[in-house]
């Protein structure tokens, strides 16, 4: 058995005996039509797209709904297609490991094309061509949160989007650049509407796409390099949009014991891989049977019809509260304390970390205790609900395997939105006392202390990757675990920078509290577990 078009059409029955669940459509027809009226491209290869997005469109070509797929274009990490697409013929295989045992295998058929756009040339004038085509409805986006940045810390334009800037829709190169080129394109060639659906776990999702792409061509605008009727289509509501939405499905890196369970069934060319940048992938993905998207219902060319497979189309506000529901109280903030506070207790799996009673009571407090009484019920999915679902099913899936290494990237850029509305929130009520975010201050503290490099039992780890990593880690390494340091000195600057915190915390009177458990924590070796458990025994 091999994942190839040849292969699972040559070989379904072998397939279809071995349990796999397998495309309904022909395949060959949908690479066809897609090629002639292209209605979806999507940016970011990775494996929330292929293990959530790619089934959606399955469906919809397995129901006779559409008979076109999905374009995948990539901007950063060239090599992920080299491993893990072109030599499967863009296909992949999603297994889904469900809470009670069953595992669930689909040969995934849906990606008429990948396509590689870092180094211009052919490949580009492919994507360029579906952006030229009326057909076009919906452009998304899985970049991950930091894709978005355009400005630095200190407000300045990043290099590489003001060398972007410099260069013109011609000669953009970055991410945001060249999506903000493929809209000129769009523009000049026939100026039909577009949606542009940012699908990135991060608050206002589509505003910050927008905010990009509008600030590039402004920058153009300013150079001469594009026609001000350009700015005009781009802030024309009835020409592009820039939805709201909010999306929810864990997808690991691939595990090897599922790579052993597919080369059981006789599968051939399931290996891991990690790319230049630090991807893990394989030709299949692993993830959780629990699934959401919400999105904004704005699509002026009309949009693929997702409502059948289980997408929820809403207004803006709808959205926002959902997205506040999850990124900031019900799911985010609870990964982000398990995977700071479980790499410094040693933890590789955040399953076996709800089998601790200590960190699944700091989770518990995180997400029912501190987050609930500040949500806002969205109304088409209920908070408490969607936390016992995280917390009884979906955290301690034993086959989900899901690493907090992986979890604690970036999260510096996480902070703001996952803890910064929830603190806000407590410093702007009556009713409520900043300083009962008490299991919320520890979280923080203990990320400083997870800034160290430094476990609970004194030894030495390499922090997950993160923009701000070096600065940081840098403000903490005269800190050394058992000896006394001015704690004030050492965190004022991060708990001060609203950009990392959300607010200044002192401000707010969260800083303190933090400073208290920080200082109590490198006290020694076994300090953090001695802390937390103090604190969920109270």
């Amino acid at each position: 058995m091999k994942l190839s078009h040849a292969s699972i059409a040559e070989n379904r029955a072998l397939f279809e005996g071995k349990g796999y669940q397998m495309p309904a459509f022909d395949r060959d027809a949908m690479m066809a039509a897609t090629a002639d009226h292209p209605t979806w491209v999507h940016f970011g290869a990775g494996n929330i797209f292929r293990g959530f997005l790619a089934p959606l469109a399955q469906q919809l070509l397995d129901e006779g709904v559409t008979d076109t797929g999905i374009v995948v274009a990539v901007g950063f990490d060239s090599s992920l297609l080299d491993a893990v697409y072109r030599p499967y013929d863009n296909l992949t295989v999603v297994a889904t490991l469900c809470s009670d045992g069953e595992i669930r295998k689909k040969v995934v058929a849906s990606i008429a094309d990948s396509i590689c756009m870092v180094d211009g040339g052919e490949e580009w004038e492919k994507v360029c061509r579906a952006f030229r085509n009326p057909s076009l409805q919906m452009a998304s986006l899985t970049i991950t949160e930091k894709g978005y940045n355009y400005l630095a810390s200190d407000g300045s334009i990043l290099p590489a989007v003001a060398k972007d800037m410099e260069a013109g829709p011609q000669g953009a190169v970055g991410y945001l650049g060249r999506i903000a080129a493929l809209c000129h394109e769009r523009y000049t060639a026939c100026g039909a509407p577009i949606a542009l659906v940012s699908m990135d776990n991060c608050s206002h999702n589509g505003s910050r796409l927008e905010a990009a792409v509008l600030a590039i061509a402004e920058g153009w605008l300013q150079r001469g390099l594009c026609e001000e009727g350009f700015l005009v289509w781009l802030r024309d509501r009835s020409k592009i949009t820039f939805p709201w939405s909010m999306i929810d499905k864990i997808t690991p890196r691939p595990d090897e014991s599922v790579k052993d369970m597919l080369e059981a069934d006789g599968l051939e060319g399931m290996d891991l891989h990690v790319t230049r940048h630090g991807s893990y992938a394989a030709a299949f993905v692993n993830t959780e049977e629990a699934e959401y998207l919400v999105i904004e219902d704005k699509f002026p060319n009309g949009r693929p019809a997702l409502e059948r497979t289980g997408v929820i189309f809403t207004d803006g506000e709808t959205v926002d509260m959902v997205e506040t529901m999850k990124v900031c109280t019900c799911l985010n903030p609870l990964h982000t304390a398990m995977s700071v506070v479980g790499c410094l207790l040693g933890f590789t799996r955040i399953n076996a970390e709800m089998k601790d009673e200590d960190l699944r009571a700091l989770v518990e407090r995180v997400g029912y205790v501190e987050g609930l009484p500040v949500v806002v019920d969205p109304g088409v999915i209920d908070p408490k609900a969607f936390i016992d679902e995280v917390i009884l099913k979906r955290f301690p899936n034993p086959f989900l395997q899901d690493d907090p290494r992986r979890i604690a990237t970036d999260t510096s850029q996480k902070i703001p939105v996952r803890f910064g509305g929830t603190i806000r929130k407590y410093a702007q009520r009556e009713d409520l006392d900043v300083r009962d975010l008490k299991c919320i201050a520890f979280v923080l503290a203990a990320w400083c202390r997870y800034l160290m490099g430094i476990d609970d039992a004194g030894n030495a780890f390499t922090p997950s990757d993160d923009p701000m990593l070096p600065e940081l880690m840098a403000q903490m390494a005269h800190v050394k675990l058992g000896e006394a340091c001015d704690v004030h000195a050492t965190l004022q600057p991060i708990l001060s920078n609203a950009a990392i915190m959300g607010s200044d915390l002192y401000e707010v009177g969260l800083a303190e509290l933090v400073e208290e458990n920080f200082a109590r924590i490198i006290e020694g070796p076994g300090a953090v577990r001695r802390v937390l458990h103090e604190l969920v025994e109270i």
